[in-house]
């Protein structure tokens, strides 16, 4: 049978893929704005994972950010908590918009929603990969560059840390307070997901900070290069955050894991991801102490909410996510992962990967034809 790790995602853990039926249950949460159309794509896509393998998906939908505050007053209602506790994973759509910009701080769908969700499920490392399909890099800023060759790095933000969560923390019409902190353990931790997960990728580390003035980028270093002595076979260099921003754009390929904190993976993660030429093509994971949640790096984008033009790629690729990291079965992630390539070798194209000279397809013509190629794997 699939052979689970002792904690759901642990990286480094995998099945073997023994053809015995396995289920796992999962919340879904569809969110805001485009969140609902392109979470149908990914549920599509796991279906049809299910009829072709051992293995079945029972899902759970719950309410989230602007939909469940509209529903119930609340971005996060505890029903919904209760939901990804008894989950083996998460898979979550973008929240909010403009709509609940003018709410108080506790009820806007980002900060009562997201963050305390990740705050209740100890969701403490964010990863963002960023591969770069070479059929759509012309779509990318650098298209006319030679650096292009090769991309293929991984943002490992913590989550769970930092100015987001530090205390004391105010605002007042005079001044404005947040607080930048780390602890040891912190580090320590997210260093940790960085090494291993990079044992499976090219064996390279860049930790990104701002030692030089900052008293957490400090201690960060510190631990961060104390914990590289468990990992003798993974190279690692540190880099401040001011560089590696250039960097990025400069030459992007000499990157395999980049290790940073919660301000700066914010950062950094989202000028990555545009390399590839739209956030519509970026999944991401985001790893706890009992469950992992994936959702798509982009925005609800509720000004294409509703018109079936939105980019459910990204969401599929979470989904692929969650069947490598959660369910130990990198085989189909990579499956799902083949049949994006292919849908986009064939010129499939959403109206945010598609030149205004040509014609595109709709958000279901995408999830339709990923799915097509899947079944034909």
């Amino acid at each position: 049978m699939v052979e689970l790790c002792e904690k759901p995602g642990v990286p480094g853990c995998v099945g073997d893929g023994e053809k015995h039926m396995k289920t796992y249950t999962i919340a879904v949460l569809p969110g805001d704005g485009i969140g609902p159309e392109v979470m149908k794509e990914a549920l599509k896509v796991l279906q049809v994972i299910s009829q072709a393998h051992p293995v079945s998906f029972k899902t759970e939908e719950g309410w989230i950010g602007g939909a469940a505050y509209d529903r119930f007053g609340t971005p996060l209602p505890v029903e919904t908590l209760d939901l990804c506790r008894r989950s083996d994973a998460i898979l979550l759509g973008s929240i909010g918009g403009p709509k609940w910009d003018n709410l108080p701080t506790h009820l806007r769908p980002e900060l009562g929603g997201l963050l305390e969700l990740r705050k209740s499920l100890c969701l403490f490392a964010n990863l963002r990969p960023v591969i770069l399909f070479d059929s759509v890099k012309e779509l990318s800023p650098l298209a006319a560059s030679r650096i292009l060759k090769g991309v293929d790095l991984l943002t490992v933000r913590e989550l769970s840390s930092d100015v987001y969560f530090g205390e004391p923390r105010h605002l007042d019409d005079n001044e404005g307070v947040d607080t930048m902190r780390y602890r040891s353990h912190e580090v320590q931790r997210i260093s940790k997901v960085a090494f291993e997960i990079a044992q499976r990728r090219n064996k390279k580390v860049t930790s990104v900070d701002k030692s030089n003035v900052l008293c957490s980028s400090m201690l960060w270093r510190k631990v961060v290069t104390g914990t590289a002595k468990e990992y003798p076979g993974i190279a690692l260099n540190h880099m401040y955050v001011d560089n590696a921003a250039m960097q990025l754009i400069l030459n992007p390929g000499q990157f395999d894991v980049i290790l940073t904190s919660n301000l700066f993976g914010d950062i950094l993660s989202d000028e990555s991801a545009a390399l590839a030429g739209s956030l519509g093509m970026m999944p991401s994971a985001s790893f706890g102490l009992d469950i992992n949640l994936y959702e798509p790096a982009g925005g609800s984008a509720p000004d294409i909410a509703g018109k079936g033009t939105a980019n459910p790629i990204a969401q599929v690729l979470s989904a692929a996510m969650m069947l490598e990291y959660s369910f130990n079965r990198p085989d189909l992630g990579k499956a799902i992962y083949n049949a994006v390539e292919r849908a986009l070798n064939e010129g499939f194209r959403t109206r945010d990967l598609c030149p205004a000279a040509q014609s595109y397809v709709t958000t279901f013509e995408m999830g339709d034809a990923i799915c097509r190629f899947l079944n034909h794997t």
